[in-house]
């Protein structure tokens, strides 16, 4: 072809394409073979007939490198190849063990862990399952063994050789249109043995070899043993994998639109712990890398008192000495201000949501400052005032036990709902701009409060009592007083407030909402993790995970506005009506 030609041929395809669509990028490891990186041609076959744009990624041992990598792919294909190292497992390496490849090893089990924390989609294939497990708390078995089935493959790779029975109801079952059997071709002798706490079993071969696992955390990661991109019938899990890809870039564009608020977490606590909040620090659920990771703008970090016991002092219950409640949440903030200080260009207090949509147009991340039990004010109204120059942008009445201002949800009608001290502080925050937040109130404090003030209420971590019969939650008819008050209702992830029978997830988390939507409208409703507080669930652990919320939310067809509002739209509405004092 001359110039001439390659010129009229390239002018063609941009007149049928004038504006290419957007394809998931998928990221396929490749394999390593001095001095070559190397890759099967049916890896990235699949993926571009699957829809989806490969590109190939090299064995690399720099962070930033992988983490500039992994912010540019939606998917990630982790492809076949040599044997692992035992010592990754901890094991000494057996006379049976084959070749291994040291040059590969490391990197790709730390790009395989960078992906898991940032909810990127992946599809493991042979030795590609085999690093899912190690890489993410399972086993690898260096050899099989004898075996009644024959996991080499002398024929070829195209031609299956045994068969495999899998698991009812598993995303393989459902990606190959509910077939319990599958034959498959095999290239291994090592094989996971143990896959871990992230994974399930999801197909086994006749002698018991594990063939298939997938995430148990509702997360878009799946392993095989076998080589799909060889066979006629593998297509449907490289559509899978494009698919889960698609998904999740809808997703980050949207958090890239769409301001997302966590209305109460509980992190500070940890902070006199010398937590560094800076890195991605195991004793906490939100830090900023995890902020980062789940893609999330801000969080509404809450000073939170313990409410002493009849006979027990305040100081009995926390950790420092402190001589006040009063003192104790200044010491909180106090540590929340340096954080953010000695992370200035990366993190900022917020004090109203015009701070909030501005910090998210210059890229950092937001933190906002509420009192979680009205403990902290110690019997005087004058506090509020200081602690309303502090920037604290709601407080919650009270928590577990009653105090001088209302009675809780699990207290004992001291004052048969909201003392007469309580009705001055209610409004005094109205007078200053505070929200007054009634999760942890008893119904009659909750009812008395929404007559009182003269703005509307907030509810920053609670759930739903008609679907989990707990005090702490919420009946009908105080949610559709709260939405008729203006209010709104933040769904929590704390298990115990999610169900009562058995482990709360993220699908119970969804269940809470709809109904809250059912009950209040779509105006009215929003999320507070209670992260760190014990909040967190399976599919929801930590501020990591975020974003896989709102690709369920988009899953089930809620729109961008929807999801807008209940990502903090709505509290943002109710606190800006607070703050000027409407």
């Amino acid at each position: 072809m001359d110039r001439f030609q390659w010129q009229k041929s390239l002018e063609s395809v941009y007149a049928a394409y004038p504006e290419a669509q957007r394809k998931p990028i998928i990221g396929i490891t490749g394999n390593y073979a001095e001095p070559d990186c190397k890759l099967g041609e049916g890896y990235y076959k699949q993926v571009v007939k699957a829809g989806g744009v490969p590109v190939i990624i090299p064995p690399l041992t720099d962070t930033d490198a992988m983490i500039n990598t992994l912010d540019h792919i939606d998917g990630l294909l982790l492809s076949g190849g040599a044997d692992y190292n035992p010592l990754y497992c901890g094991e000494e390496p057996l006379p049976r063990l084959g070749g291994i490849n040291s040059e590969r090893d490391l990197p790709e089990l730390l790009i395989t862990q960078l992906a898991y924390n940032r909810q990127i989609p992946m599809l493991g294939i042979c030795r590609g399952i085999q690093t899912l497990a190690i890489a993410l708390g399972g086993h690898v078995a260096q050899d099989i063994g004898a075996s009644s089935v024959k996991h080499a493959q002398d024929a070829r790779r195209q031609e299956p050789t045994h068969s495999i029975n899998i698991e009812p109801d598993s995303t393989l079952y459902h990606i190959y249109n509910k077939e319990e059997r599958l034959f498959v071709n095999s290239f291994h002798h090592q094989a996971v043995d143990q896959t871990g706490q992230r994974f399930r079993v999801t197909a086994r071969a006749a002698d018991g070899t594990i063939e298939a696992m997938e995430s148990c955390e509702f997360k878009s990661i799946m392993g095989v043993q076998w080589h799909p991109e060889c066979l006629a019938d593998g297509q449907p899990l490289f559509q899978w994998l494009v698919r889960q890809a698609t998904q999740y870039r809808a997703a980050a564009d949207l958090h890239r639109r769409v301001l997302t608020l966590d209305t109460h977490c509980d992190t500070p606590m940890f902070f006199p712990q010398n937590i560094n909040f800076g890195s991605r620090d195991e004793r906490i659920l939100v830090d900023l890398h995890k902020m980062s990771e789940g893609r999330q703008d801000a969080v509404i970090m809450a000073a939170y008192l313990p409410q002493p016991k009849i006979g027990e002092t305040f100081s009995s219950r926390v950790a420092t000495e402190v001589s006040s409640p009063t003192e104790y949440a200044d010491l909180i903030f106090d540590k929340i201000e340096d954080i953010v200080s000695r992370h200035k260009d990366y993190l900022s207090i917020a004090r109203t949501p015009s701070d909030l949509y501005g910090d998210k147009r210059h890229g950092r991340k937001s933190v906002m400052l509420a009192i979680e039990n009205g403990l902290a004010l110690n019997g005087n109204l004058q506090t509020l005032r200081h602690f309303s120059q502090r920037g604290i942008v709601y407080m919650t009445l009270c928590h577990n036990g009653d105090n001088d201002i209302c009675d809780s949800a699990r207290g004992c009608t001291t004052h048969n709902g909201v003392s007469l001290f309580g009705e001055q502080v209610i409004r005094e925050m109205n007078r200053l701009g505070i929200m007054v937040d009634l999760s942890h109130a008893s119904e009659k404090s909750f009812f008395d409060a929404l007559l009182i003030s003269r703005h509307p209420i907030v509810c920053t971590h609670s759930c739903c009592r008609a679907l989990c019969d707990h005090p702490r939650n919420l009946t009908d008819e105080q949610m559709r007083a709260l939405a008729a008050a203006g209010g709104v209702m933040q769904v929590t992830l704390y298990h115990g407030f999610l169900r009562s029978d058995a482990e709360a997830t993220v699908l119970d988390v969804l269940a809470h909402l709809d109904h809250a939507i059912k009950v209040m409208g779509i105006d009215h409703v929003g999320i507070g993790t209670d992260f760190d507080g014990d909040g967190g669930v399976r599919g929801l652990a930590s501020s990591s995970e975020l974003i896989n919320f709102t690709r369920q939310l988009l899953l089930r067809h809620y729109t961008e506005s929807d999801i807008q509002k209940i990502w903090g739209g709505n509290f943002l509405r109710v606190m800006s009506q607070v703050q000027r004092q409407e």
